[in-house]
């Protein structure tokens, strides 16, 4: 049976950059890739934050366009925009490709079509079992840690995962519809500068979701509905969403090629615990996702981060690395997310209190600006200031009736 310090499942924006900066720091790291292309079949919109290039030391050469200006568009169809930034886009073939390379230059072990099977403890170190999907082979591996960075996916409900479980994890699962719309020639020049995110009763009855993130050589237009739905129902929602914004951005462009592409997301509570003995979970499969834009890139690359440095520090000064890591996390993003999912939950009870929110945003630029900022960044005016909108808010939407 292998052995090694550090073993990572999945290699995402959180397993990259965790292997990544372990690795750096001297830990003996294997990561355990399902896929065998990194990044190829994750359905994302895949929008970076500003500066998250320089945050994680990522080259430039991964970002697509530059994109200063967000759209906000509500139930009734009204647009409401956003000055920011400027955030970027890329893909997450891209995006992933380059972060595990760079984890395997500093020393990480990366092992695609390994999929996991299952978790049991051996005292304080973590039994994995995996697949060779090439092979067909069983495996095995120990570690003193294990970080869970499998995605929105992650199965943590076995007996063996401990506190890790989340009893209504199904809960917050979204099903998603991509469309990559290649066109014979450009879109009208502001679709490439601008992120769009649609807020809208479906078809279906069901709140949805929907983006526009323009890239290099395509537009991404893609949905997402929280709980199950059929595969038909969700191509027609996407459909008629891919209409609107044909009839503004491209009107009169030939359409050379349509690729879909559909997975789950996450858009519900983080979970209440993210590390128990030598099991760590980070990333989306920790719920560290903004349910109000489905951002989460961000959240998962600091995750990873975090959980480097709680294991390198255990190793340092002999502390839990699991209580370490739990608690810069938790620190960094529960409070705020745990409170966007409760601000998305108010905005759907009644969908038109979404257009007066964009309609706030768009004319206080700096209330958007708050917004954006993590708790951390916020001064005491700040704060005061976002209380006093939020009040605002609160009073303009008591009387809305739907």
């Amino acid at each position: 049976m292998e052995t090694t310090e550090f073993l990572i499942v999945g290699c995402g924006p959180a397993g990259a950059t965790a292997a990544r900066e372990a690795a750096r720091a001297g830990i003996d790291t294997v990561v355990l890739e399902r896929d065998a292309i990194i990044g190829a079949k994750r359905v994302c919109a895949a929008g970076l934050r500003p500066g998250f290039c320089e945050t994680f030391d990522l080259p430039r050469r991964i970002v697509h366009c530059d994109t200063p200006r967000l759209a906000l568009f509500a139930a009734d169809g009204g647009e409401h925009e956003v000055l920011f930034g400027p955030g970027h886009t890329t893909t997450r073939e891209e995006l992933d490709g380059t972060m595990a390379s760079l984890a395997a230059a500093e020393g990480a072990q990366l092992r695609t079509q390994a999929l996991f099977r299952g978790l049991q403890r051996d005292g304080r170190r973590a039994r994995i079992e995996y697949a060779d999907v090439q092979t067909g082979e069983r495996r095995c591996m120990t570690a003193r840690h294990v970080f869970f960075a499998n995605g929105a996916t992650a199965r943590l409900d076995g007996r063996d995962f401990g506190a890790l479980a989340m009893a209504h994890w199904g809960v917050g699962l979204m099903a998603t519809l991509q469309y990559r719309i290649y066109l014979g020639t450009p879109a009208n020049p502001i679709a490439y500068r601008t992120l769009e995110l649609h807020y809208y009763r479906g078809l279906c009855g069901r709140q949805v979701i929907g983006w526009m993130f323009p890239k290099r050589d395509h537009l991404a237009i893609g949905l997402g509905v929280m709980g199950k739905i059929g595969g038909a129902a969700l191509r027609e929602e996407l459909e008629a969403l891919e209409r609107r914004i044909r009839s503004r951005l491209y009107p009169r462009v030939r359409v050379t090629e349509v690729r879909q592409e559909g997975s789950l997301l996450y858009g519900g509570l983080p979970r209440p615990r993210l590390a128990d003995g030598a099991a760590l979970v980070g990333g989306t499969a920790a719920g560290l996702v903004d349910a109000t834009n489905g951002e989460g890139i961000y959240e998962a690359a600091m995750s990873g981060r975090y959980a480097a440095e709680a294991i390198d520090g255990a190793r340092r000064h002999g502390d839990d690395a699991g209580a370490r890591y739990a608690a810069a996390v938790r620190g960094r993003f529960a409070r705020r997310l745990t409170h966007r999912v409760r601000l998305m939950h108010y905005l759907e009870a009644r969908p038109r209190r979404f257009g007066l929110l964009f309609a706030q945003l768009a004319r206080t630029p700096r209330l958007a600006a708050v917004l954006h900022q993590e708790d951390r960044e916020r001064r005491l005016s700040d704060r005061l200031y976002l209380y006093q909108q939020t009040l605002y808010f609160g009073i303009r939407t008591l009387a809305c009736r739907e």
